[in-house]
């Protein structure tokens, strides 16, 4: 078993006020049972709550779409100066703007120290073939940073086409073989079009952020056994959920030692380049 405090979260967010009293999150926020208005959390409960579930890095991401910012880099990296050994940044820009985002992901990764990049393709209701996408793609690969998409339904009320894992991701795979793809939450209810596209591509991998360990797909738990043990990263998607949460029915699962280290830390020190 990987030894405690030693996981790696792929897929986490500081709840700010801002960030929380979004109205797409009206769903996650019954989901928490947050009844009033968003309150001020502290940097350190979210370290608590990675103390909790054994998570010794959390790549923790900033938050842009059509509106604007939502969580700004300049404030992600704030939090990384405050832990730098418990945090790292992962970015976001403005996708309908090529070049203010290319040049922002590139400020992000060589003066602010970030390790990937994140769209989340429902926020701009756009799948991640499309134009707007292709010039960060061609920058990710430049700095050798993987980019972190979402696949599979979304929890807020927004279409979910844009994270089907095929024909989108399996397209800009093909577009972009040196492109590091990560795609989070799984890709229920595509999990297997989510293996399928993993296995074909070398550098296709998948987080299992927003899930409960107990929640797995069965074809996820053998993939992760067998010849996806490489391809698949720990995420919780906090502060929708906790580590401990989500590592809720880990060990029922009957990962090998190998196989559980790899999920939970490995594969990501090694994607992230950590």
């Amino acid at each position: 078993m990987t030894k405690a405090n030693s996981a790696v979260d792929v897929w986490m967010q500081h709840p700010t006020p801002f960030f929380m009293s979004q109205p797409m999150f009206d769903s996650l926020r019954r989901w928490m049972g947050m009844d009033g208005p968003p309150r001020e959390i502290p940097l350190e409960i979210t370290l608590q709550a990675m103390d909790g579930g054994g998570v010794e890095k959390g790549l923790i991401c900033a938050w842009h779409g059509p509106q604007g910012p939502i969580i700004n880099n300049d404030e992600v990296a704030s939090w990384v100066a405050r832990y730098p050994d418990r945090l790292t940044g992962i970015a976001a820009v403005n996708l309908t703007r090529p070049m203010e985002a290319v040049r922002e992901v590139r400020r992000c990764v060589r003066e602010l120290g970030f390790k990937g990049l994140r769209i989340v393709q429902w926020l701009w209701n756009l799948p991640p073939n499309n134009r707007y996408y292709y010039p960060l793609f061609a920058e990710c690969v430049e700095l050798n940073i993987p980019v972190c998409l979402q696949v599979g339904h979304t929890g807020p009320l927004c279409p979910s086409e844009p994270g089907r894992p095929i024909p989108y991701i399996d397209e800009i795979a093909l577009d972009f073989p040196e492109l590091v793809v990560v795609g989070g939450h799984i890709g229920y209810p595509w999990t297997q079009e989510m293996i399928a596209v993993a296995t074909k591509h070398p550098n296709v991998y998948i987080d299992t952020s927003a899930y409960k360990a107990k929640r797995f797909p069965p074809e996820l738990v053998a993939y992760m056994k067998g010849n996806g043990k490489k391809k698949v990263m720990f995420g919780t998607n906090y502060p929708m959920m906790t580590p401990g949460m989500a590592l809720e029915g880990l060990e029922g699962l009957g990962f090998e030692e190998a196989v559980q280290d790899l999920f939970l830390s490995s594969n990501a020190r090694r994607v992230f380049r950590l």
